[in-house]
């Protein structure tokens, strides 16, 4: 029992669960954000400009028979009066919110890689060149070729 409670420390202590963890909560945080500048800002001005749809409240009734919903009912009315719908603005938003966020992530790890290329090193100087006569690689200090055996100059 022991050695079962010493790994769950080093798992919990190692700095990928810490990571993890912390990832996970600022995920989160992140996600309130975007749905809240998605419904509260960017949803709004679409809206207006598509001639004032508020696409929380888009949806089709699908129980027409069973409840009878008047027109221009909020969808948080038309469920509580026990109507079954189809809340495609719902899931319109919840698109968008998707994008932005899957945007923001592609820019972001893009960034990281950036980030974390490795400064390219120099060329390393040359240490063979190549036989005038034969063509073959020599090193730099011959003064005759190996190959050919000409005189290098």
């Amino acid at each position: 029992m022991k050695k079962f409670i010493g790994e769950f420390k080093e798992f919990i202590t190692k700095g990928n669960a810490l990571d993890l963890a912390i990832g996970v909560v600022i995920g989160g945080a992140f996600g309130a954000i975007v749905n809240s500048l998605v419904a509260d800002l960017i949803m709004p001005i679409i809206g207006m400009l598509l001639g004032k749809v508020n696409f929380a409240d888009l949806f089709i009734q699908l129980n027409k028979a069973a409840v009878t919903i008047p027109a221009g009912t909020t969808l948080a009315a038309t469920r509580e009066a026990g109507a079954v719908v189809f809340a495609y603005g719902n899931f319109l938003m919840t698109i968008v919110n998707f994008l932005i966020i899957a945007f923001v992530i592609f820019l972001l790890v893009k960034a990281i890689n950036k980030a974390r290329k490795p400064a390219e090193e120099p060329a390393a100087e040359p240490t063979t060149k190549t036989c005038p006569f034969c063509k073959t690689e020599i090193p730099l200090e011959a003064t005759r070729c190996p190959h050919c055996t000409s005189e290098l100059s």
